[in-house]
């Protein structure tokens, strides 16, 4: 499936970062479906709160496109300080594990999140599109609203603004990025 990509809304000279005239960093908008989330079968769960070092679980859903389970946690907090078992997460059901909780009231964010998925060889994602389209409308439910600010919490992190779309099922993701390579396809 092909989806809309990416979008430059600070848009920037190829040249003059060729030159070295510009920031390291420009913004870009991802637009895609959101993943609705489904019930988690509750017995499974034990072996997902080990993989996650016995962090107590508050919520566990599976999300329906990409079999990822879903899990929250008491606090974005405790996203942020759980230490994961790998080899644990690897005997989990699904593909990889969405981790969240929400995130202090004084905090800049909205909520905090980190995504495993070591059985495609990625033991973590440093800031995952795909999660946050699942996040996006559940966090929407628990918080009111429909613009957040979201930290991805993994060593490398990211801080992702997120506006979701509920009238045509999408969601906008907006961050910042760098520019690695330019280049044209002739078809």
């Amino acid at each position: 499936m092909v989806y809309p990509c990416c979008r430059d809304v600070c848009p920037t000279n190829v040249s003059e970062v060729q030159n070295g005239g510009v920031s390291d960093h420009f913004l870009i908008e991802l637009n895609f479906p959101t993943v609705p989330v489904t019930d988690f079968n509750s017995a499974e769960a034990s072996l997902i709160s080990k993989a996650l070092n016995d962090a107590p679980l508050i919520d566990v859903k599976r999300t329906t496109t990409a079999d990822d389970i879903f899990v929250v946690l008491q606090s974005g907090k405790s996203v942020i300080e759980m230490e994961p078992r790998f080899d644990d997460i690897l005997k989990c059901p699904g593909r990889g594990l969405i981790v969240s909780g929400a995130a202090p009231p004084d905090s800049e964010f909205d909520f905090i999140s980190r995504f495993f998925c070591p059985k495609y060889g990625i033991n973590e994602d440093p800031v995952c599109g795909s999660a946050h389209c699942a996040l996006a409308p559940y966090w929407s439910q628990k918080l009111g609203k429909l613009d957040f600010v979201a930290h991805a919490a993994s060593p490398r992190g990211g801080i992702v603004k997120i506006h979701l779309d509920e009238q045509n099922h999408r969601v906008l993701l907006r961050g910042k990025a760098v520019m690695v390579m330019e280049g044209s396809v002739l078809v």
